[in-house]
């Protein structure tokens, strides 16, 4: 196993105050965070965590323990506000991708979106689009699902799949980025640095922000896709507010994470019934939460832990929804449906969910989309849905997919 601070990567002599740090926001060269919170960027690397992130709830727990360890030599190096940042994947039994960068800059999201250029729409030309599974696997695992639904033990699972895109030419990330940033401005966007190239994209989830004591969190889980027509689009918002079904699927998501951070929490604040967000897509359900933790060395990545993966990228039962996801499911996630995100060593940080994403390896490129499972799920509603929720990422290559 990997140790979970790479040594060789500690030293950084005469490291500056990250807050003064002064180069220029670039989305597509270090860890990049865009959020209405605090947006960061980075450069260079004071060390690695690569420990897997199960049972990273514990505050006295080996990760959290190695958490700590890699604050106190940074700051003994120089490094007077150290930042965590990185992802964890889906499977926190897997290698964690976290590392604390030599130098961070805060800015402001507002500014920097007013400044970006106009996009250029035009992506890379694609040799090679393979969907996997394909439709009619796809449909069968969502088949296979509702039938394992039948006796009770399984209430939710979310049933994901990607599309695997080959280009004719090495994909410029900058430009990239730039189009996924363009195209959905009230997203969290990412570029997160991997050893063998990027993970990057826009999420639309909150799984937990923390500031002092407060926190807060932002579940989605039922969704429909927009209509072009603005009465259209309105009649598809209320249909999904009053359906029964995705209902059903949002609640066992607010009552999952009610069960988690009950015990936690000196107040916890979640709203009996969703409300609407939207997304240029999607209208989706959520469920703003907040509230305040019981013990004052909580910290954004202990809550992260606690409630990744939610019933909102896993399932309910969890254990028993991630089993079948992989008996079903033919690719392993890796960091696709995990969390990507930042943790200062004062406990404060933000963690959203890893979708509207993909990664990219030179000309490689894998997009990654789920849709949540209830025992009234129809197959080909599914794919569809799967299918809208990729378009977003898949327009930044200038492509449409119904």
């Amino acid at each position: 196993m990997d140790t979970a601070v790479n040594g060789a990567q500690q030293k950084a002599p005469h490291a500056k105050e990250n807050e003064q740090a002064h180069f220029g926001v670039d989305p597509a060269s270090g860890f990049f965070f865009t959020s209405p919170f605090r947006s960061l960027t980075t450069q260079g690397c004071f060390a690695n965590i690569t420990l897997p992130a199960a049972g990273g709830d514990d505050i006295n727990g080996e990760f959290q323990q190695a958490v700590r360890h890699a604050f106190d030599e940074a700051r003994r190096a120089g490094i007077k506000k150290p930042v965590l940042c990185g992802a964890i994947p889906f499977d926190t039994r897997q290698p964690s991708s976290l590392f604390i960068p030599q130098h961070t800059q805060w800015f402001e999201r507002e500014a920097f979106m007013a400044a970006q250029p106009a996009a250029d729409n035009d992506g890379p030309e694609i040799d090679v689009l393979n969907e996997l599974p394909a439709q009619a696997p796809f449909m069968q695992m969502v088949s296979d699902a509702v039938a394992e639904m039948t006796d009770g033990e399984l209430d939710k699972v979310v049933l994901s799949r990607l599309l695997e895109i080959e280009t004719r030419q090495p994909v410029e990330r900058q430009a990239l980025m730039a189009r996924i940033i363009a195209q959905n401005p009230n997203g969290f966007h990412f570029h997160v640095p991997l050893a063998d190239g990027a993970l990057l994209g826009a999420s639309p989830e909150l799984l937990l922000r923390k500031s002092g004591g407060q926190f807060c969190s932002n579940p989605l889980a039922g969704s429909a896709r927009r209509d072009a027509d603005p009465q259209r689009d309105r009649e598809v918002s209320e249909k999904l507010l009053a359906s029964s079904k995705d209902n059903v699927e949002h609640g066992y998501v607010t009552e999952g994470m009610r069960q988690v951070l009950t015990g936690r929490c000196r107040y916890l604040n979640i709203p009996h019934a969703p409300e609407l967000l939207s997304t240029s897509t999607l209208w989706h359900l959520s469920t703003p939460i907040d509230g305040e933790v019981d013990c004052r060395r909580e910290n954004a990545l202990s809550l992260a832990c606690l409630l990744h993966p939610t019933p909102a990228l896993c399932g309910t039962p969890t254990l028993k929804a991630r089993d079948l996801i992989a008996e079903l499911e033919p690719f392993d996630r890796g960091l696709f449906g995990g969390i990507v995100g930042w943790c200062d060593a004062e406990g404060n940080g933000e963690w959203v969910v890893t979708i509207r994403c993909g990664t990219v390896q030179g000309r490689q490129v894998r997009l990654f989309a789920g849709a949540g499972i209830v025992k009234d799920s129809s197959p080909e509603s599914e794919w569809h849905e799967t299918g809208t929720k990729l378009s977003t990422i898949l327009r930044a290559f200038g492509l449409n997919q119904g």
